[in-house]
Parts: C-alpha cells; sequence; structure tokens
C-alpha cells in the first residue's frame, strides 16, 4: 500500500522539475519483482524525464525493455532517468527537442529504429496544462499551444511510428480522469484529453487488423512537477492536499501508475484495445 502524501501550497514554473518537488516522487515500488513481460522490447516514452512517464520507463526497464525518452528541456531530470533505467540494467536513450514539431518526432522515432534496431511500444504522454478559469480571456495562443503538445504531437509521433510496429506491439496514450469530470478551469486541457480519448478508439479500430494494440491511461490528480508547475504557479493553494476530494482521499504517487503502463505493454492485455485504464482513486467515470 501507497501511503497518502502530505502534499502542501508550493509553485514551479513549466515545464517543472522533479528535484523542487516537496516531498519527492515515488516512481517504483521496492517489492515490485519484474517478470521478464518485456524482455528485449523496445519503448518509446514521451515526457519521460519525470512524473507518470519515468515510472513507466523504469518498471519497462524492469520487466526487460529497453527504453528511449524524449523531453523538452529538463535535462537534468532526463539524466537521473536513465540512470535510474540502466541500473536495472537496460539501456536508454535520451531526445531532447519539441514534440510541437513534426520533424523532430519523425526524427525521435528513426533515432529509436537506428539505435535499438526496431519499436514495439509507443507510450505518448507528454503534456502540458495552463489554468484558465473564464474561456473568453483563455488566450488563443494557450488554446493552440495547448492542442499543439497534447495531441498534434500524438499524431506526429504515432504517424511515424506505425511503420515500425507489427503483431503484438502496442500504443499507449495517456489521456485524464479530466475528459470525464470536465473541470472548469481546464477547459483547453480537457479538450484535448476528450481528443486522446476518441483517437484512442478510431486508431485501434484502424489498426487492430495488423495486430496492433491501441490503448488509453486516464489518470486521477498524481504528484507530478506538472502540477507545482500548473495548479501551484496560478494559485500555489491549489496544492494544499492535492488530490483530497478522491474517493481514497489522496493523491497517487508515479509508482501507482507504472504497472499500469506495463500491461497494457504486455500480452496480459493481449485481448484489450481501444479501451481506457481508470486509475483515478475511486472515481466513478462510466467511460
Amino acid at each position: 500500500m501507497v501511503a497518502k502524501t502530505e502534499i502542501h501550497a508550493q509553485q514551479q514554473t513549466l515545464p517543472g522539475t522533479e528535484r523542487l518537488m516537496e516531498p519527492q516522487a515515488i516512481f517504483i515500488r521496492d517489492d515490485y519483482r519484474g517478470s521478464g513481460k518485456l524482455e528485449n522490447k523496445v519503448a518509446l516514452i514521451t515526457g519521460a524525464d519525470s512524473g507518470i512517464g519515468r515510472s513507466a520507463a523504469i518498471h519497462f526497464a524492469r520487466e526487460g525493455a529497453d527504453v528511449a525518452v524524449t523531453y523538452l528541456s529538463e535535462e537534468e531530470d532526463a539524466q537521473e532517468t536513465k540512470r535510474l533505467v540502466e541500473a536495472e540494467g537496460r539501456h536508454c536513450l535520451l531526445i531532447g527537442g519539441d514534440l510541437r514539431d513534426a520533424e523532430f518526432c519523425r526524427d525521435a522515432v528513426a533515432q529509436v529504429v537506428e539505435t535499438f534496431g526496431g519499436l514495439n511500444v509507443l507510450v505518448n504522454n507528454a503534456g502540458t496544462q495552463w489554468v484558465s478559469e473564464d474561456l473568453t480571456t483563455l488566450e488563443d495562443v494557450q488554446w493552440e499551444q495547448t492542442f499543439a503538445t497534447n495531441m498534434h504531437s500524438m499524431f506526429y509521433l504515432t504517424k511515424a511510428a506505425l511503420p515500425h510496429l507489427g503483431e503484438d506491439d502496442t500504443i499507449i496514450n495517456t489521456t485524464s480522469v479530466n475528459a470525464y469530470i470536465g473541470p472548469d478551469f481546464l477547459v483547453d486541457y480537457t479538450a484535448t484529453k476528450g481528443a486522446i480519448v476518441s483517437f484512442t478508439r478510431s486508431l485501434s479500430n484502424q489498426v487492430v487488423g495488423r495486430g496492433i494494440r491501441v490503448n488509453a491511461i486516464a489518470p486521477g490528480p498524481v504528484w507530478t512537477p506538472l502540477q507545482p508547475a500548473t495548479l501551484g504557479a496560478h494559485d500555489p493553494q491549489m496544492l494544499e492536499d492535492f488530490g483530497a476530494d478522491t474517493p481514497m482521499g489522496r493523491a497517487a504517487q508515479p509508482c501507482e501508475l507504472g504497472p499500469c503502463y506495463v500491461f497494457l505493454a504486455s500480452l496480459d492485455s493481449s485481448f484489450i484495445s481501444g479501451q481506457t485504464l481508470h486509475p483515478n482513486g475511486g472515481t466513478v467515470v462510466n467511460g
């Protein structure tokens, strides 16, 4: 069991940094035992310098996969992810750049294939958000940049990755509980997360005949650098007891999300595609 984390008011600036978080996040349970579920697979995980993406990377490595990690500018955090993956005895490729750039996305996939000889798992995890409590004051550029980061990059990367994927390979997209509950202060972010759910369902139908599974994960509140860099930057008090409104009364640690990604990346989910997992602390969304 993961104990409740006491989170207090704090703030950062985007894109956020793991080392500045108080308390520090937990990425993998000490008692998590790998069993070769991803032995010799190759995974590309976006936004894996920190948070949920880092947890997925460590879990994948413990299950036997080599991992490529994209990040925007958080070099120190990315190097720490690499260290943690390599501590599991696997290889880690770091690729820094802006996922809003289609050419960068194509190049990232090409680097992974050239380095590791193929690609089996694509995790579209990178995302951003800004708080806006009034649609009439939400700047056009913010709306466009939120979609560029959260949705357009997913299209670019998936388009580039698909020619390299085959039977039993997988795509996992990170959406959010917010796509189902609709918080009033994150309209643009919530709209992108709803689009990701629909993208997942439609793409699954398109590629399922090739043996490629496409699923999504919709986390509830998770303690990652995005929170102090967005909610905290808007109002540090928004983080006071972050996650207390879930039925479990707390936010998740990233270590509670990593196994979800392992499940969808491995043959444990061989009869699941077009679906969304809901690790959200007990919130019932009927989605």
